[in-house]
Parts: structure tokens; C-alpha cells; sequence
């Protein structure tokens, strides 16, 4: 089973959609996501975006890489903000670049959602292949 981890500063948007996105997408797959400075909750907006799609994520809650129980993974996804990230030996790191929705209204909470989509579904296509 490949292991994914999803990260960027606040783990409160971005990071806990990829996330949800590859829970809800790739059963086969273990997903993850945390913060190098993680939030006190997951935004409003981020619950609110996923649940307009279906993907419920109301109960989630913002993680640092201290809270995760294993930094074994095969693939490390920032969301192209300069995050910093713990060395994972062993994992793949790809970068994204995904603009931060934080404090810029809902649509740019969509806007982010559905490029984390495309995102997720072709990552998890080529990890596929």
C-alpha cells in the first residue's frame, strides 16, 4: 500500500482537501496531511467547499508532522508554499502549486478544491499506472 502525505503551513485548507480528495478517491492508498505550523481548526470555508461535492469532512482537525505516529511515506505533496517540510527518506517530493484560498472568499475555496481534484485524481493515476 503506498503511503501519501499531504502538507502545507496551516493544514486547515489545502492539505485537508488533497487529503479527503484521496480518501474518498483511492481505497488501496493511505492518506495523510499536516502542517509545519498547523491551525487550531480546519476552516469553515475548506468543510464547507467539500461538503458542497459530497466529501464530509467536518470532524477533521489540523495536524503537525509531530502528531503524525510514522513519517514513512512514498510521496510528499506540498501545496507550493514554501512549507517546511521534515526529510522523509525515501519519499518522492512534488510540489504543487496551489494558491492559499485563506481569507480570499468561497469561490476562491473552489477554486482551490478543484484544482486539488484534477491534482489528486492525476497523481493518483500515475502512482497507479
Amino acid at each position: 500500500m503506498k503511503r501519501i502525505l499531504f502538507a502545507c503551513v496551516g493544514n486547515s485548507c489545502r492539505s485537508q482537501m488533497a487529503e479527503a480528495f484521496c480518501r474518498h478517491l483511492a481505497s488501496d492508498m493511505e492518506c495523510a496531511s499536516a502542517g509545519s505550523n498547523p491551525e487550531k481548526e480546519v476552516s469553515p470555508e475548506t468543510v464547507a467547499v467539500m461538503q458542497e461535492i459530497g466529501i464530509d469532512i467536518a470532524n477533521a482537525k489540523p495536524k503537525g508532522f509531530k502528531d503524525l505516529p510514522d513519517l514513512r511515506f512514498d510521496y510528499l505533496i506540498t501545496m507550493g508554499c514554501e512549507v517546511e517540510c521534515p526529510f522523509l527518506p525515501g519519499a518522492r517530493r512534488i510540489e504543487w502549486q496551489i494558491p492559499d484560498p485563506k481569507g480570499k472568499g468561497i469561490e476562491e475555496y473552489r477554486r482551490a478544491r478543484e484544482m486539488i481534484r484534477i491534482k489528486v485524481v492525476e497523481l493518483l493515476k500515475n502512482i497507479t499506472e
